[in-house]
């Protein structure tokens, strides 16, 4: 699941876990991010000690055999991470959908977290680009906060997997499988027990920002198109 940053992709997350049959893995590129980088993200040293922080390392994990017991390995992607160093040949193997959310929502959001984005911190490139080049399923936001049984029961169907009704429900609380980086972001996600209901007011977006709205606009509305 390819998703960008200030999005409900830890709560989608979080619906997958939910699932019996399901192992779920958090960002496993994120350290890899970190080293090629140099960005100093919070918890940056509890990252990179946690997680492979080479590429094809990473790669091999997530192409590689599940263990017992489980049919569905879902792997939470921010595609930021997906750096133009890194080969592509293992995305081909996986079945790859994408979470996606309105420009203006994502750029007001993180403004209020992280200051002043670029378009690549965003990922609305990135997103497209794998899409292009490997397709599958689309999933905007709001229409999974409007309604959640709908779309993710939509959502499996594409995926080949069979839906499950738990996955709109869960306990609240830490998971051992969430990043090291949880402290700082999940707050509000440990607290949750299912989807939170969509707020339909609209997002306000510093002028500095505007700009950056518009830039990542095209990509979100070709992808937008064809979502579930």
């Amino acid at each position: 699941m390819w998703s960008g940053p200030r999005n409900v992709s830890t709560a989608l997350m979080r619906s997958f876990g939910a699932r019996p049959d399901t192992l779920v893995v958090d960002e496993p590129l994120y350290a890899h991010y970190l080293a090629a980088t140099g960005l100093d993200h919070p918890g940056r040293d509890e990252v990179m000690a946690g997680q492979p922080t080479a590429w094809q390392d990473v790669a091999a994990a997530l192409t590689g055999p599940l263990p017992g017991g489980v049919s569905v390995y879902y792997q939470k992607h921010m595609t930021h991470h997906l750096l133009p160093g890194i080969g592509r040949d293992w995305i081909g193997t996986l079945s790859n959908a994408y979470l996606i959310r309105d420009p203006e929502h994502v750029v007001a959001s993180y403004a209020k977290v992280r200051g002043t984005p670029d378009l690549a911190d965003l990922g609305y490139a990135q997103q497209a680009e794998i899409y292009r080049a490997y397709g599958g399923p689309v999933v905007d936001a709001a229409d999974l906060l409007r309604d959640p049984a709908g779309v993710l029961s939509r959502l499996c169907a594409a995926l080949g997997i069979g839906w499950d009704p738990a996955m709109l429900a869960w306990p609240p609380g830490r998971r051992d499988t969430d990043g090291v980086w949880a402290p700082h972001w999940y707050a509000s996600v440990e607290a949750s027990t299912g989807f939170a209901p969509y707020d339909p007011r609209p997002a306000d977006v510093p002028a500095r920002l505007r700009d950056l709205v518009d830039e990542a606009r095209p990509y979100y509305e070709e992808m937008a198109a064809r979502r579930l």
